[in-house]
């Protein structure tokens, strides 16, 4: 049996007395691809904060690394990268000094970043502002920051927002490459089922904070083999699945 490195179980965090995420149960072994799929507000990057430990739950458990997500949770800021909503850069301060300085956060001893921005796209522009950068630049460079301290596991929120299909295709590639090369485990969240199908090894369907289903992707193609995406858009939207794991 695989290494389990990502969990949570009976998670549950209440917001002003409304459950948004409730008895949330799920795990990710080590070297894969765990695709997080449900439509915007349904719970995605509530309960990758909470796996983080950036929310604490009102319920429930969840770890990362064998560590306790709110007693641990700045040991596993440090061995995680991680991009989580919209990124936030020094405006001012060039793409290269930005992440120089996630790198002194850290506690990390600087290094080369131009071979990390190569990796994502982003050749030629350390020394450009961020405030010049693109939506599609900005998310590169967001996943730059998340990787080049070589974590080990890596938490992503909607990575390809702002890419187009080319872009989309780059990181994909990357990410299947830092699980293969250099043995990453990747948990991704998305309302994009394309990316999800192309990319995960296994899936978690949620729906207003709760995780409906949960498969390896290989038996959900086959078990749909001509309409998973009918399936999906009917799941996701709250439908019933004869299937549920």
């Amino acid at each position: 049996m695989n290494q389990i490195v990502i969990s949570a179980s009976n998670l549950t965090k209440t917001f002003l007395g409304k459950e948004v995420i409730r008895n949330c149960t799920f795990s990710v072994e080590r070297g894969s691809i765990y695709g997080f799929l449900g439509r915007n507000g349904a719970g995605k990057t509530t309960v990758l904060k909470l796996l983080l430990g950036l929310l604490k739950p009102s319920a429930g458990t969840a770890s990362v690394l064998g560590l306790d997500s709110v007693r641990d949770n700045e040991a596993i800021l440090r061995r995680t990268g991680s991009l989580i909503e919209t990124p936030i850069f020094y405006e001012h301060l060039s793409a290269a000094d930005n992440l120089h300085l996630h790198l002194a956060y850290m506690g990390i001893e600087d290094t080369d970043v131009k071979p990390t921005l190569c990796r994502v796209g982003l050749p030629g522009t350390g020394s450009q502002p961020v405030s010049t950068f693109s939506l599609g630049m900005r998310q590169r460079l967001a996943i730059a920051r998340a990787i080049i301290h070589r974590p080990e596991v890596l938490i992503l929120d909607e990575p390809v927002n702002g890419l187009d299909p080319a872009g989309m295709k780059e990181m994909r590639i990357l990410f299947r490459r830092l699980v293969q090369e250099e043995g990453m485990t990747i948990l991704m969240s998305s309302h994009l089922l394309s990316e999800i199908k192309q990319i995960a090894d296994r899936v978690g369907a949620i729906v207003d904070g709760t995780i409906v289903r949960e498969a390896e992707m290989t038996d959900i193609c086959k078990q749909h083999p001509s309409d998973m995406e009918d399936y999906f858009i009917s799941l996701i939207q709250g439908g019933a699945d004869p299937c549920i794991n």
